[in-house]
């Protein structure tokens, strides 16, 4: 098991894990009010605007947790799919985009890894669009925030539809 790996499943045993900021309240009578989403956020890049986001006190679902990675371009597939098999409703790749310090090619690569896991849950017949990517500099606190409520409204849709 992977760092990663790890840090996800300790995340369904503890409202505070190690690693993964976010918080797991659930709602009245046991109904879900958000959806639980897993955010890989890059070290240089989101993470800041993620922690802004805090300070500015922006509201989004509680039931996001993050996990920083140094380079967006390095997820494995494998990470995203075993969050789904640890009942995260959506996964969301806060992407370098090209500001990545670690090299030009980040965005074809990171977009490729979007394209592969999207075929790898189409075959386990997972709903691709659970997967989302979208580049979040380290000032665009709001643009993560609207992310955030857009990608929670749409899990909450499909899951009760």
């Amino acid at each position: 098991m992977t760092n990663i790996e790890e840090n996800i499943q300790d995340n369904t045993n503890s409202n505070s894990p190690s690693g993964v900021r976010g918080s797991s309240p659930s709602g009245a009578g046991g109904t879900k009010k958000s959806a639980k989403i897993l955010v890989f956020s890059t070290e240089k890049i989101s993470d800041p605007a993620i922690d802004m986001a805090g300070l500015l006190k922006l509201h989004y679902p509680p039931t996001v947790y993050t996990i920083s990675i140094p380079c967006s371009s390095g997820i494995k597939p494998s990470w995203i799919l075993y969050a789904y098999e640890k009942g995260f409703d959506g996964v969301f790749i806060a992407a370098d985009g090209s500001d990545c310090v670690f090299g030009e090619s980040c965005t074809e690569k990171t977009g490729n890894l979007v394209s592969k896991t999207h075929n790898l849950m189409k075959e386990k017949e997972l709903d691709p669009a659970r997967l989302r990517m979208a580049a979040i500099c380290s000032v665009c606190s709001e643009s993560f925030v609207k992310q955030m409520r857009n990608f929670n409204e749409y899990l909450l849709k499909t899951r009760n539809a």
